[in-house]
């Protein structure tokens, strides 16, 4: 897997899954909705980790910096 994810890109989408993070274990969102959004703040951080997106792939988008 080559990164295509840059340093902004990464920080946001951390600052995004503690956010859903909050909302899901504070209760303000529960249930399904709450559970969802749990799920999808896991899968934020992963990707952040390993700097690497499959859907940016498939839609062609890199904003990692280019090497020189």
């Amino acid at each position: 897997m080559k990164p295509n994810m840059g340093t902004a890109d990464r920080i946001i989408r951390v600052l995004i899954a503690a956010v859903f993070a909050y909302l899901y274990f504070s209760g303000t969102v529960a249930g399904t909705p709450g559970l969802i959004l749990a799920i999808l703040g896991g899968v934020f951080v992963l990707t952040s980790l390993v700097s690497f997106c499959p859907l940016y792939t498939l839609i062609g988008l890199n904003t990692c910096p280019a090497k020189k």
